[in-house]
């Protein structure tokens, strides 16, 4: 139910980047959290180098969205570092029996080398997923690739204080989410 009234406020808002000047979310979003890492250190939603930070809930090996969305977090990483400006690209999974600290880095490596996996026992996942809404269901069992969740699609803009400054779709072309993404930089 969140996730309805989530988009069907993103829906009915004027997006910030066509006004202008980035305006707060008109809904509560985000929170605190304290995952792991794919190093094996601790991590909340605040960016210990101070990066603005674009996160997504997802898996590794996932073959849906998440197969797109996470190489267009990486383009948006890139064309923000040509010019200067940090962003972390962090994902945060919905798999945690196989997106272990051993075995999220390599996959998402794979797709770009600053990608920073989240992971954690199911009760601290569980605080990440509800301070954004997000909802999982395994939906089937793929021989090759073990269980397929249905999951959320969006990606959220952070701070370098872990609060949600906005909500982007998947759908968007790296460009114009990095003119996104820069809009609400400092």
């Amino acid at each position: 139910m969140r996730v309805r009234v989530l988009v069907a406020a993103m829906a009915m808002a004027t997006p910030l980047w066509a006004q202008g000047t980035p305006a707060p979310l008109p809904f509560d979003l985000g929170g605190p959290f304290l995952l792991i890492d794919h190093t094996g250190s601790p991590r909340s939603e605040v960016d210990p180098d101070d990066r603005m930070q674009l996160v997504f809930f997802g898996y590794a090996n996932c073959q849906q969205i998440c197969s797109a969305a996470l190489p267009l977090m990486g383009d948006v990483a890139d064309a923000l570092h040509a010019d200067g400006l940090p962003l972390s690209i962090v994902m945060i999974t919905v798999d945690p029996a196989r997106d272990t600290v051993e075995a999220i880095g390599a996959p998402l490596h794979d797709i770009h080398p600053d990608f920073i996996g989240l992971t954690g026992d199911d009760a601290a996942l569980q605080v990440a997923y509800d301070a954004f809404g997000i909802e999982r269901e395994e939906l089937f069992f793929d021989l090759e690739y073990g269980p397929v969740y249905a999951h959320g699609s969006f990606m959220y803009l952070l701070d370098a204080n872990g609060v949600v400054q906005t909500v982007l779709p998947p759908v968007l072309a790296s460009e114009h989410m990095a003119q996104i993404v820069r809009s609400y930089m400092p």
